[in-house]
């Protein structure tokens, strides 16, 4: 099932944003990508998200942002060793003196100005609180998104199955005709192997009565409005059903292959073919259902 959500926010040092989506998947596969430092979110989200989702491929993401109010300053010790042996060398002032220290740190590259890193936020307890539980959020936001989805998806798949109905209502009327065709055309091959002597009676007979018995859909009629039965039971009981209905579109494939292959009448063949089509369109959007 797909779906989107983004939760973001502002902080002293920046801003965040988590965005998290999902598309179809047989099982639940998150990847959580975290910026540097934050590398203990990944598995507090994986955790939260099985609470919500019982199958599909997530993605969540965290962007940060720092602003250049959480300047740092960072000192390159290797410059600052090289400058005090070469200022002892030249200078008959020590280097503690704080007038010659002042001087060498003003050097370019012996002293930088930046941003704070990830890093550096990422140990701060009340920060990493935070994004747990705006990942929290926007996890409970995706799970918002997918159930809308999922019920545009109830709506569209009871329409199939109303569908479905429809086309078993008319091939049970159709079937009523089974036996009458059926022995119009058994009679038709009775006379044509009537003119040869070399026929076994009884064999033939016997090939009549297989012939009868294979003819009678009424056993497939029933199960398919049974499987019927069973998938708006299904979406009526919600929660995650989709590897349920997956099954049952087998199990309806199953019964209106039968169905075309007893057949005795074109038409009745076509609603066989009819039940395949609406089965294939259940069976494409189960794949969406959780």
């Amino acid at each position: 099932m797909t779906g989107f959500a983004r939760v973001a926010g502002e902080a002293s040092w920046g801003s965040w944003a988590w965005e998290a989506k999902s598309v179809n998947g047989r099982s639940l596969d998150m990847r959580v990508n975290t910026p540097s430092g934050f590398e203990a979110l990944d598995q507090h989200m994986k955790q939260a998200a099985k609470k919500h989702f019982a199958r599909g491929s997530l993605q969540l993401g965290l962007r940060i942002e720092l602003t250049g109010g959480t300047e740092a300053l960072s000192v390159n010790a290797a410059a600052l060793k090289s400058l005090i042996r070469a200022y002892e060398q030249i200078s008959p002032h020590p280097v503690t003196d704080e007038n010659a220290l002042a001087t060498l740190m003003t050097v370019k590259g012996v002293v930088e100005a930046g941003n704070a890193s990830t890093r550096d936020i990422a140990t701060d307890e009340d920060t990493v609180e935070m994004l747990k539980a705006a990942g929290d959020a926007v996890l409970a936001e995706l799970a918002g998104a997918r159930h809308a989805e999922g019920d545009a998806l109830d709506t569209l798949l009871g329409s199939h199955l109303d569908e479905m109905d429809a086309a078993v209502a008319r091939a049970t009327s159709l079937a009523a005709d089974q036996p009458k065709l059926l022995k119009a055309r058994l009679e038709k091959q009775l006379a044509e192997l009537e003119a040869d002597q070399s026929v076994d009676a009884d064999r033939m007979a016997a090939e009549i009565a297989l012939s009868a018995a294979k003819a009678d859909v009424r056993e497939e009629l029933d199960r398919l409005s049974a499987h019927i039965a069973s998938a708006r039971d299904l979406l009526a009981k919600g929660g995650a059903i989709g590897r349920k209905l997956d099954f049952l579109t087998q199990e309806f494939n199953r019964e209106a292959n039968t169905l075309c292959s007893k057949s005795a009448s074109l038409d009745l063949t076509n609603e066989g073919l009819t039940l395949k089509g609406l089965v294939d369109q259940v069976k494409e959007q189960a794949a969406n259902v959780e």
